[in-house]
């Protein structure tokens, strides 16, 4: 039986809801999905350590039987070649998320002709939800309450404003 994986990369920091809402999607559609954390010394200090995401995402994911997590640094291509994996799903929210990702998908595809990506839009309720987003509603006393899920809201309140 062939079996058709998918990656689903990203920093997930932290995970939120639209990020879960992919998954759920992706996992409909692939016999397996590996959402893999870019551990990506290159952003800005992260809120939580790539150990704290892989908790929460393995948390998060825990309903699904064909989902699991992994990290990864490097070319993408080069993780889903490791994996055996035959596309790569993205999320898209708005233009502007297409713009950047049509110009990954190209370069990925120049890299690995046989890797496909694969466009998921998120239910409209997170049509406009980033981590970045997130923590700068939070940092500045806002509510994420619906944006991630609540084991997600105590970690971040016990971390504090950061």
């Amino acid at each position: 039986m062939n079996t058709v994986k998918a990656i689903y990369p990203g920093s997930f920091d932290p995970v939120t809801n639209g990020h879960l809402d992919l998954i759920a999607r992706a996992a409909k559609i692939f016999d397996h999905l590996v959402v893999a954390i870019l551990r990506n010394a290159a952003k800005s200090p992260p809120l939580f350590t790539v150990e704290e995401r892989v908790a929460m995402l393995s948390e998060g994911t825990a309903q699904f039987e064909n989902v699991s997590v992994s990290t990864f640094d490097g070319l993408l291509v080069d993780f889903a070649h490791e994996q055996k994996a035959h596309a790569v799903v993205r999320g898209i929210r708005a233009i502007s998320d297409y713009e950047y990702e049509l110009q990954m998908a190209l370069m990925n595809r120049r890299l690995s002709p046989e890797l496909e990506t694969i466009f998921l839009m998120p239910d409209a309720q997170y049509s406009f939800v980033s981590s970045r987003l997130v923590k700068d509603v939070f940092r500045l006393g806002g509510s994420v309450d619906g944006l991630v899920p609540k084991f997600v809201v105590e970690r971040m309140k016990a971390r504090g404003r950061f």
